[in-house]
């Protein structure tokens, strides 16, 4: 039912675009943040090989967080965006059940559990770059002092936490139900 609400309706197609959009404006910015800081290492990036305190894993690795997110965001547009929404826009025949049965498609990608682990894995890179990324974009508005810095680590640990939890649900309960329930 949701799926047949959201998709090719001018709303729906809408909120697309805006979302690509400021997708688009996030890899752009991301990119020139990532030349700005190699450029003001210099040559002697690594002059200091001792672990800083306060400096996360993920911030170390948002670059390549960054990567792995829209590898496996392509992979996703492939199996969802591309085989519903474009398929309803186009009326091309792009998948094996009728655009708007979401659950069809959900379910037939999520019976490979190869599909499964790619999605958890996915969203585990997904989780690093969001605990990371929330607080930091706060930081670079501005949101930096020491009285919120802290605060909003937590609730963006939380958010990314939280957001990521829901969407791993799905292939975590398919997996299970694949392995163990059949």
């Amino acid at each position: 039912m949701i799926c047949a609400f959201l998709g090719a309706n001018w709303y729906a197609l809408a909120g697309t675009a805006i979302l690509a959009a400021g997708f688009v404006v996030h890899i752009f910015f991301a990119v020139w943040l990532t030349l700005q800081n190699l450029r003001a290492r210099g040559h002697s990036k690594y002059a200091v090989t001792e672990r800083q305190d306060g400096v996360s894993w993920a911030s170390k690795n948002m670059f390549v967080l960054g990567l792995i997110v829209v590898c496996f965001l392509c992979l996703h547009f492939y199996n969802f965006w591309y085989k519903m929404q474009f398929a309803e826009i186009t009326g091309i025949e792009t998948g094996m059940f009728d655009p708007a049965d979401g659950a069809a498609y959900v379910q037939d990608l999520f019976s490979r559990w190869a599909y499964c682990l790619v999605y958890i894995v996915w969203i585990g890179a997904l989780w690093f770059h969001l605990t990371h990324g929330v607080w930091s974009a706060l930081q670079t508005l501005g949101l930096d002092n020491k009285t919120w810095l802290p605060r909003i680590k937590i609730i963006g640990n939380i958010v990314a936490t939280i957001v990521c939890l829901i969407f791993i649900s799905v292939p975590v309960y398919f997996l299970i139900t694949n392995l163990f329930v059949k």
